[in-house]
């Protein structure tokens, strides 16, 4: 009985390597046939690595190296103007792209989507969070002759008349200091910084807060408006200024002189005989 137990036992295991050993060919010989499968494929459909997106990118967005990867691209539909590692996304020591459309994941990036080395999106991308643009009309005078450039900062000065019945109030024509130190974002339609060219604007676009805005828009409607240049480095913070057309030609304010009044004398008359005596008696009213 143990004789043939043992014959048994030998016989299942030999029938299980057998199945082991045709199960191994059998997966190999498949892994073979994909493979050669890929390999035609792959000879069919030539492809080349270009860069796609790994996630998806907002307008305005700089794009970096860890949000995009090398995948293979079919060749007969590669976009136009694509990045390889001939030319890269980004140079070595260039600055970062930014997003001039939203590019979703696994897209592939090309140059009609992108701006230029370090440039911008636009007005959109220079604008802080609580900001808003608020364009200010300007001329030859009021625009620093031209010299204005998006970056720059500005102080504000509005100049008109204030209607007030107040004797205090300031006479004739005021100029008054309302904002400083505010950014410039765009001169007419232009927000590049590299342009070295003088322009005469006719408009200029700043950076305010929505409070600010409704300050500038006021001013504008009632008055003129004026920008001083400030320095690039300077950090000072202008005081209240406010010069009106006493204050300029430093004119004193005149003073009413008070007439006197005598004081007031009350008397009575008295006859005494032939003669009319007056004397005086304290006033009743």
């Amino acid at each position: 009985m143990r004789i043939v137990f043992g014959l048994v036992l030998i016989a299942g295991l030999a029938l299980a390597g057998f199945a082991v050993y045709m199960a191994q060919n059998y997966i190999g010989a498949y892994q073979t046939a994909l493979e050669q499968e890929r390999n035609k494929a792959t000879d069919s459909v030539p492809v080349q690595q270009i860069y796609v997106a790994k996630r998806a990118i907002d307008y305005g967005e700089p794009v970096t190296a860890e949000d995009m990867a090398l995948m293979p691209w079919p060749k007969q539909s590669l976009p136009e103007q694509f990045y390889d590692e001939a030319t890269p996304v980004n140079a070595e020591g260039a600055k970062p792209r930014v997003a001039l459309r939203p590019i979703e994941k696994n897209e592939a990036f090309m140059a009609v989507k992108l701006s230029d080395p370090g440039a911008d999106a636009g007005l959109t991308s220079r604008l802080e969070r609580g900001q808003r643009a608020f364009a200010i009309k300007v001329d030859v005078a009021s625009g620093v002759s031209g010299f204005l450039r998006p970056s720059d900062r500005v102080d504000v000065y509005w100049t008109g008349r204030v209607r007030s019945n107040d004797a205090n109030a300031p006479v004739g024509d005021v100029t008054k200091l309302i904002e400083t130190g505010v950014k410039l974002i765009a001169i007419d339609q232009t927000s590049q910084t590299q342009t070295a060219a003088t322009t005469i604007a006719r408009t200029v676009t700043v950076a305010a807060s929505p409070q600010q805005v409704a300050a500038l828009a006021q001013a504008q409607s009632t008055g003129r408006l004026s920008l001083s240049l400030m320095g690039r480095n300077d950090d000072t913070v202008a005081e209240v200024i406010e010069v009106d057309q006493r204050s300029l030609l430093g004119l004193e304010e005149r003073q009413v002189m008070e007439t006197p009044t005598a004081a007031e004398v009350c008397s009575i008359r008295t006859r005494k005989g032939g003669e009319v005596v007056e004397m005086p008696i304290p006033c009743t009213n």
